[in-house]
């Protein structure tokens, strides 16, 4: 597979309704996509998960649009792609560009779904995916009231979400989580607390260990391990890292001093496809229970995630609501939907490319750049 050119979208989608968590308020998502055309036509595409600010993580969707165009596409002249373990060894190209994971991501999980269609083979069996069809979760942002929290989750699980996870703070925590316990005793409940935290504050996350929660995800620093590790000593509750795990190394780390019992594993934020296949590898080996989580993905991404969640040991709900959860129209067509109750299909679709509809791009496009090779 040789490539031809690298085409970058930048898009506004707004939401369906605003998006809240300890970091602020999300009305609309500012991303890109990343096309890459092969010389026999192929096209692949996938999704930048940079936020609009640095939030989330220190990538932006300013500074992605910089790095894909000036940098990191013009790495790939030349590039020849014969098997899957050369995609596997695409961003060993990228090593002497310091971060930008998610920037990295977005091309070389574009260069699968191309192998995918130019070699007519499945993106789940690229993958080495077996599973058609994944149980998925749901995340809710912070909400005004405990009852309509109550009512939220209601609503969800009535749809058949097979888990709930919420988005928590200081102040906006105990309270909350104890309703919907008390609400719901049989839910498996997870708290995202983004950061909030920090280990000055163990008497509250203490308090977590009698509401049975399946985990708290991500409480204390966005980059830290050691502190994890000694939180973990101290509560019952299992500790899921999120932010903190930015490549296999850091699932390596974590997984030796204890940071964590859980990973949510999202490949945009590890830099790729091959990447999260190594970190799938490892939590296998060491017993950590993986899911994969989300970003407010279009239906691009959520079928990308969908296909990586196919590997055996993801044995978590994930976070892949329908297309229809997030936004009032979607870029694919058909969009995702659930297959049955509470599961989405892994469909063998050989590219994503082909689920895209033009029309719909063009119309939230704000900008658009060709790399040719």
């Amino acid at each position: 597979m040789r490539i031809r050119h690298g085409t970058l979208r930048r898009l506004q989608m707004p939401l369906r309704e605003p998006f809240v968590t300890s970091y602020g308020r999300e009305d609309a998502r500012d991303l890109i996509l990343v096309e890459i055309e092969t010389s026999d036509g192929a096209i692949g595409i996938a999704e930048c998960v940079a936020g609009h600010l640095p939030l989330y993580t220190e990538e932006t969707t300013d500074g992605a649009w910089f790095v894909l165009r000036d940098v990191l596409l013009p790495m790939l002249r030349g590039v020849t792609v014969a098997t899957r373990a050369d995609l596997s060894c695409v961003s060993d190209r990228f090593r002497s560009v310091r971060g930008h994971a998610m920037a990295k991501a977005a091309i070389e999980m574009a260069l699968w779904d191309a192998f995918s269609a130019e070699q007519g083979i499945p993106l789940r069996k690229l993958l080495g995916g077996t599973k058609r069809h994944v149980p998925v979760g749901i995340s809710i942002g912070m909400q005004s009231s405990r009852e309509q929290w109550i009512a939220r989750v209601s609503d969800y699980l009535e749809q058949g979400f097979q888990r709930v996870k919420v988005k928590i703070a200081h102040g906006h925590d105990i309270a909350v989580l104890r309703a919907l316990r008390n609400a719901f005793p049989t839910l498996s409940l997870v708290a995202d607390a983004n950061s909030a935290y920090t280990l000055n504050d163990v008497e509250i996350l203490r308090q977590f260990d009698a509401l049975e929660l399946a985990m708290i995800e991500q409480p204390l620093g966005w980059d830290d391990l050691i502190d994890h590790a000694a939180l973990a000593k101290e509560i019952r509750t299992p500790i899921c890292l999120d932010e903190s795990i930015r490549s296999d190394d850091d699932a390596r780390k974590a997984i030796a001093i204890g940071a964590c019992r859980v990973i949510n594993l999202k490949p945009g934020r590890v830099g790729g496809f091959a990447e999260a296949l190594r970190i799938h590898d490892r939590c296998v080996a060491s017993g950590v229970t993986l899911w994969c989580g989300g970003m407010l993905e279009t239906g691009i991404g959520r079928l990308h995630n969908l296909a990586l969640s196919s590997l055996p040991g993801f044995s978590y709900p994930g976070d892949m609501a329908p297309s229809a959860r997030y936004f009032r129209e979607d870029l694919i067509d058909p969009p995702v939907a659930f297959a049955h109750t509470g599961h989405m299909a892994v469909e063998d679709l050989c590219g994503v490319y082909s689920r895209v509809v033009a029309s719909r791009v063009l119309r939230v496009q704000s900008d658009v750049s060709v790399v040719p090779f």
